[in-house]
């Protein structure tokens, strides 16, 4: 039997807010230590006492702790005991592990009570019984830029939130504006509900009643005032709007003005969101080309690849050597299919993992979506070929199937930094 793994000692952590809980076992299943520690730095100095103490008493040369990815609340610890000097000597290997693989491991203990002490067990001894199969810890190098891209993306499904629900008080208010579709160019007003000139005429106007009776001429040195003189036909984008207006539902008037200010305060949020958007937006250039230069350049190479995607994808991945094969990245994203068989019977129907990195999977998805937009001719053609040969769920097994087929992609640009040959589909190295 290989003598590290009989000196190795298993730490399992179970992760709080405000304290932790953490069990030490060696090889055989003895339990070495249990206690609580705060979530703090002082804390943190006594996990690595008591795992020096264990180590020297039980003769250990190496240490695997392992912890759930709960929150941000391991993000601290996992760092700490990842880079301290003390438990260098014993050559740490620190995993973050998804909560579901583990809560499974454990409801093998059969009449075991849920417990801090409990969970901290089962965790050290999933860690013992060699059923880790993630990448461990690497660092926080690329921490900053994770939160960045994960800030905008906050930002990005608020600003979408927002604007869903300002949709509904703008039905309310003026029930003919929120219907009409800004894709169609015969009945459209506006190329854009929140641009200047949407917002102006549901702010500066108290009703419908106000539209529908005022001059034709004093409605359009309105629009032209605040869109800016950028409307072709101005006189018929008037006309469109007066019509609306006097179709549209009435309400008693002292419900105008509260509808009015709600509407408002949803713009004055919209307004500030896309505003924190571009900040974040440049600060995310920055940090990733401070990080990984030649990875991003080596994505937006991609025709379809912007920026954010570029940065998002990277700072999720990380260092690309943590991944020794393109499966293993996909098997990170989550972006793997379990196989179900009995007997002699395969069932056609497979299901996604999804128990990889999720916000990893959003960004390849969406980098598939800006392919398809693009007319990527070799990804367009394969998720044409995956969609026609699905029963069901045409769009999202076509989808899922491109992802995958797409993290060969990325895989072999990062790992090897090349350049993306759009002319062929094929890689060139880059300079």
């Amino acid at each position: 039997m290989n003598n590290q793994l009989l000196s190795t000692l298993f730490v399992g952590i179970d992760v709080s807010l405000r304290s932790h809980y953490a069990v030490i076992l060696d090889f055989f299943g003895n339990q070495l230590d249990a206690f609580p520690f705060r979530n703090n730095l002082s804390g943190a100095k006594v996990v690595t006492e008591k795992i020096t103490a264990a180590a020297t008493n039980a003769n250990a040369t190496h240490v695997v702790v392992a912890m759930e990815s709960t929150s941000f609340y391991s993000f601290h610890i996992c760092n700490y005991l990842f880079s301290d000097s003390t438990l260098a000597a014993l050559c740490p290997k620190v995993y973050c592990l998804n909560p579901k693989i583990t809560s499974a491991y454990q409801k093998t203990f059969v009449d075991e009570d849920k417990s801090d002490p409990g969970d901290a067990y089962g965790i050290a001894d999933f860690a013992r019984c060699g059923k880790i199969k993630s990448e461990p810890f690497n660092g926080s190098a690329f921490v900053a830029l994770q939160r960045l891209t994960r800030a905008r993306l906050h930002l990005v499904e608020s600003l979408a939130r927002e604007k869903s629900y300002v949709l509904t008080n703008i039905f309310i208010k003026f029930s003919e504006l929120a219907v009409l579709n800004p894709r169609d160019k015969e009945d459209s007003l506006f190329s854009n509900r929140f641009g200047a000139t949407g917002v102006a005429v549901l702010t500066d106007y108290l009703s419908p009643d106000e539209i529908a009776y005022a001059p034709l001429g004093e409605l359009i040195d309105f629009l032209c005032e605040k869109g800016k003189n950028h409307f072709p036909d101005p006189q018929a984008k008037a006309k469109l709007l007066q019509r609306a207006a006097r179709d549209s539902y009435r309400l008693d008037k002292a419900q105008y003005e509260p509808l009015n200010a709600a509407i408002a305060a949803s713009f004055n949020c919209i307004k500030a969101f896309e505003k924190e958007i571009k900040t974040i937006d440049a600060a995310i250039e920055k940090a990733v080309k401070g990080l990984s230069d030649n990875g991003y350049r080596c994505l937006l190479s991609v025709h379809g690849f912007g920026s954010v995607l570029s940065a998002g994808i990277i700072a999720e991945i990380g260092f690309i050597d943590r991944f020794s094969s393109e499966a293993k990245l996909a098997k990170f994203a989550g972006l793997t299919w379990r196989k179900k068989q009995s007997g002699n019977l395969t069932s056609d129907i497979t299901y996604m993992t999804k128990s990889g990195n999720k916000y990893l999977r959003y960004y390849i998805g969406e980098a598939v979506m800006s392919l398809l937009k693009n007319h990527n001719l070799e990804y367009t053609a394969f998720y044409q070929k995956k969609r026609s040969e699905a029963t069901r769920f045409q769009h999202k097994r076509a989808l899922a199937l491109t992802s995958r087929k797409l993290v060969r992609l990325i895989y072999a640009l990062l790992r090897n930094n090349q350049l993306y040959t759009k002319s062929k589909g094929d890689v060139a190295l880059a300079n």
